[in-house]
């Protein structure tokens, strides 16, 4: 069984989720006969939202470079980061790392194209939104990607932050996500939504919405289970 590194704390709500869901998946893919073995490198969001937010790239960079050294020095064999703004610097942290790093949005691409999807709609962070991270990604698949206009990015974080992020989710404002989803979806015609930001899922679930969710944390746990497994 390998040991993982997760480099967590980005922020602290989700990061709960990748715990527990790391240790479920691998009890029940083992038949309840294991635990696993994996540590946790919690940063400090509060700076690196002020790097990504400042586009400084290369102190993110390092930060995060700095953080998977650290869980690589815990004995880690693999490293995943809990997020998905930080992947905007995801390339070159991998380029910098001695570990072997699992990608969210790669896993989500794959996990899309294994859908079917043809056309989704991505939520999540302005820094997210705004880069192309997801839309980049899945034009290499071959699907199309769509992000709210200026305003519903607004609209977006202004959920996000402060109130998921501290795992609060108010029910005007799951609603007013799932407002937003549902025409962006009407509008692209998409037969997907890609809850990019791993906050999301504590106010959008499977069955909110008459389409496929794609929850980029559920599936980038499940393949740092199936990398501890493997």
């Amino acid at each position: 069984m390998k040991k993982a590194g997760i480099i967590g704390g980005i922020g602290p709500a989700s990061t709960l989720d990748y715990y527990d869901g790391i240790i479920k998946g691998v009890r029940a893919l083992s038949y309840g006969a294991d635990y696993p073995r994996f540590v946790v490198n919690s940063v400090n969001m509060t700076q690196l939202i002020g790097y990504v937010a400042a586009g400084q790239t290369d102190k993110l960079t390092e930060m995060l470079a700095g953080a998977v050294s650290e869980v690589a020095a815990a004995g880690a064999d693999f490293a995943a980061i809990a997020s998905n703004t930080p992947h905007i610097v995801f390339d070159a942290v991998q380029s910098r790392s001695k570990l072997p790093l699992i990608s969210i949005v790669d896993e989500t691409c794959q996990n899309a194209v294994r859908s079917g999807c043809r056309r989704v709609v991505v939520l999540g962070t302005l820094f997210t939104m705004r880069s192309g991270l997801y839309t980049k990604a899945f034009k290499q698949c071959g699907i199309e990607a769509f992000v709210p206009d200026a305003q519903g990015q607004e609209e977006v974080y202004g959920i996000i932050y402060p109130n998921l992020e501290n795992g609060i989710v108010l029910k005007e404002e799951k609603q007013k996500l799932l407002d937003i989803s549902e025409q962006l979806i009407r509008i692209h015609q998409a037969d997907a939504l890609v809850l990019g930001c791993t906050e999301l899922p504590l106010a959008i679930k499977k069955g909110d919405l008459d389409t496929i969710i794609l929850d980029t944390a559920q599936i980038h746990i499940e393949s740092i289970v199936r990398e501890i497994l493997a």
